[in-house]
């Protein structure tokens, strides 16, 4: 499929990642078809999607009139049936191989056969994902970065089955969301992930250890190596768990000890101390409980 025959695009899950891939879309002149399995998650990635227009009208990104236009872009629904109508598809279900995997089968059976079909995976193979369906050529991954209306990276990941057509229409059209695209071949963790969490970890091993405290790991990279974010304290945004996810994958995908999980981070993750989204991980986040 050529890039300008896209017009409508399916985000199938609205949580955090979903709303923000539905947001950009909406923001960049294409209608959107959010779905998910519960209307309060729709109803919560609607105003998450308002709160960010407004904080884009706040920094001057877009006009103030823009805001009501975009939501006006951005169709919800509880029924799948309704993605049946797209040009596109992006997969953004939370990073479970089982749930991916059932959310990606359902939706191939409702795609016209030219449709492309994309998962938001952050670590999963995109070419298991993509031999799950009956158009393992028009599979492809998306690596959309979180926050996703502010960061502008996108790793688009070719599985062994993607096919040139495929690849090429995706990366024009990261650029047509004004994206930077860069073109990464499927193996554990991509390179974000295989390159980032390793460093998390070994900052986590540190603080174990009892090397330096959180505060102080994430001092010395800010101040030292000029990092925006101190590596403990990223973990607590991606969230814990999802730290430990990944570097499972690298461990199970690579075989190689250095990626073995650091026991603080599970130990933590017993503990339900996952970071932002808890109200408790390396730092506390009061205003995130209840």
């Amino acid at each position: 499929m050529n890039v300008d025959a896209i017009r409508t695009v399916a985000v199938l899950g609205a949580g955090t990642m979903g709303n923000g891939i539905a947001h950009v879309f909406a923001r960049c002149g294409y209608d959107v078809i959010l779905r998910d399995v519960q209307d309060d998650f729709l109803v919560h990635a609607r105003g998450t999607i308002a709160n960010n227009l407004d904080r884009e009208i706040k920094k001057g990104k877009i006009a103030d009139r823009e805001k009501s236009k975009v939501l006006e872009r951005i169709h919800t629904t509880t029924d799948l049936l309704e993605i049946a109508r797209a040009d596109f598809a992006v997969e953004a279900v939370p990073e479970r191989l089982d749930l991916k995997l059932s959310v990606l089968r359902d939706a191939d059976k409702l795609l016209r056969p030219g449709v492309i079909l994309a998962s938001n995976t952050s670590s999963i193979s995109v070419t298991t994902l993509a031999a799950a369906t009956f158009r393992p050529d028009r599979f492809i991954g998306m690596h959309f970065m979180n926050p996703v209306p502010v960061m502008v990276l996108v790793e688009v990941i070719r599985a062994l089955q993607t096919s040139d057509e495929t690849f090429q229409t995706t990366m024009a059209l990261c650029e047509r969301l004004e994206k930077k695209a860069v073109a990464v071949n499927d193996a554990p963790g991509f390179v974000s992930n295989r390159v980032l969490l390793p460093m998390i970890n070994e900052a986590a091993f540190t603080v174990m250890e009892g090397v330096a405290t959180a505060e102080g790991v994430d001092s010395i990279m800010k101040l030292g190596m000029n990092h925006p974010m101190g590596p403990l304290e990223l973990a607590d945004f991606i969230g814990l768990d999802t730290c430990v996810h990944i570097m499972d994958v690298l461990h199970d995908g690579f075989g190689d000890s250095k990626y073995r999980a650091c026991p603080l981070l599970r130990k933590m993750v017993a503990a339900g101390r996952l970071g932002r989204k808890s109200g408790q991980g390396f730092y506390n986040y009061p205003q995130q409980r209840g």
